[in-house]
């Protein structure tokens, strides 16, 4: 499965030997569990179990909820309200499913930038990141459409903001819309397209997790300095390494349990604290909301598709020159979805040969400034559609932007970084001490 050298897996007794021939399971279980993992991982490299924790908990919640759940537009609002009310447990598989939404996007988020602080996405991980944000990408689908599935005041309209959307594609964006939809308008062909979907896409994230679980374990997980484990011998590849079982295993499940007393603590006290009150009034297409919003998790990107107005000098240049073809609503679109697309070609934006931001001191500042970005972004998505939170939004897409496209590309040629350590053995031994190097402590930076 790696490149790095370490036992592989010896069938003893017959019945196992037999199943090896035929069902090579119990080596795939056993080199998974046991492959060297570098040992100065840190606390940001528990997300992925929190991720794959998460992922199985809404399949398997949503499937019950999908049980008592009718995907009718007479009837989906009453159907929530039956399985809240009447189904054993039903408030409380509904609130860990709406809520293990929330908790997988905060996993995800750390995951990301905790992959492009420490450059996770460079060579040789590139196929690893394009699989992370295709699985990104797919979490976006399935949580919009769940967001529909409720069918409350919000769901509608924010159904048919966002479908919307894709009718300002020039030429073929009506044609889009009406197929997206099953019909002219949002009504019960999109509810139950979106319900198949919803039910289906969890899937194709799990099989897409494989791969990306699988990719890294081919190449080799990166660590916080950013420097490859040696990999000459045996003898060396275990002065960088340690099992992933049962170090890494025991670490990750004790992060799990604390994430999992505060997410508890919120299914438990404040359930309803991030839906929107407007989502538990059924849908009336005669009634307009004061104010759609998404979910918080959607704002970053609804906020920079807001921040391109008719007025803002970019957007007129570009539909003077193309003729009207790309005005302020398809250029927001653009802007929206260019910003996930810049996201992932970063293996190919950032030019620096130093992989780890640690050692990058102006980075270091760039990328702080990126953080603050993106939650300026998130604010600014939640508020009112006026001209004040349309600046906020604008500056903030604008260093979004040039963060990827400009700050990145410069930093490589400019950016003097800091000594790195030489192997992994010599920067666990500076954080941990050579008692720990020997095994006797699990890093814990």
């Amino acid at each position: 499965m790696s490149g790095i050298p370490h036992d592989h897996y010896e069938p003893g007794s017959a019945p196992e030997k037999w199943l090896e021939r035929r069902l090579p399971v119990i080596s795939l279980i056993y080199d998974t569990l046991m492959i060297p993992t570098p040992k100065n991982l840190n606390w940001m490299w528990i997300w992925g179990v929190v991720l794959f924790f998460t992922l199985v908990l809404q399949i398997v919640t949503g499937i019950v909820l999908a049980m008592h759940y009718v995907p009718n537009t007479e009837m989906a609002f009453a159907s929530l309200e039956h399985i809240m009310r009447n189904v054993n447990g039903g408030h409380f598989l509904r609130y860990l499913h709406s809520n293990g939404a929330s908790l997988f996007f905060v996993a995800v988020y750390l995951h990301i930038f905790r992959g492009l602080y420490y450059g996770s996405y460079k060579s040789p991980r590139e196929v690893t990141w394009i699989i992370g944000i295709l699985i990104y990408l797919a979490m976006m689908a399935t949580a919009f459409m769940g967001y529909v599935l409720p069918w409350g005041q919000m769901s509608f309209w924010g159904a048919t903001v966002i479908t919307g959307l894709f009718g300002a594609i020039p030429w073929i964006g009506h044609d889009i819309q009406q197929w997206l939809l099953g019909g002219p308008a949002v009504g019960n062909a999109t509810l139950n397209r979106f319900f198949s979907l919803h039910y289906l896409i969890p899937f194709v994230i799990l099989g897409l997790s494989i791969v990306h679980v699988w990719a890294f374990h081919t190449t080799g997980n990166n660590n916080p300095t950013g420097v490859e484990v040696r990999r000459g011998s045996r003898e060396e590849a275990d002065k960088d390494t340690l099992p992933f079982w049962p170090y890494f295993v025991m670490k990750d499940l004790f992060a799990l349990g604390v994430v999992l007393v505060v997410f508890f603590a919120i299914v438990g006290f404040m359930p309803n604290y991030l839906g929107h009150p407007d989502n538990y009034l059924e849908a009336n297409p005669l009634q307009t909301p004061t104010h759609i919003v998404p979910e918080w998790y959607f704002l970053p990107f609804y906020a920079i598709l807001r921040a391109f107005t008719a007025d803002v000098w970019v957007v007129m240049i570009v539909d003077w020159l193309t003729f009207g073809v790309v005005n302020a609503k398809f250029f927001g679109v653009i802007a929206m979805f260019g910003s996930i697309i810049v996201m992932a070609l970063v293996p190919w934006l950032d030019t620096s040969n130093v992989r780890s931001g640690r050692y990058r001191p102006q980075f270091k500042l760039a990328f702080a400034l990126f953080v603050v970005d993106f939650v300026l972004l998130t604010w600014a998505g939640g508020m009112p559609a006026e001209a004040v939170y349309a600046n906020i939004s604008l500056v903030g897409a604008a260093y979004w932007f040039a963060y990827f496209l400009v700050i990145l590309p410069v930093l490589g040629v400019i950016e003097k970084p800091l000594p790195q350590p030489e192997t992994i053995e010599e920067d666990f031994n500076a954080h941990y001490g050579e008692g720990a190097a020997a095994g006797k402590a699990t890093p814990a930076e």
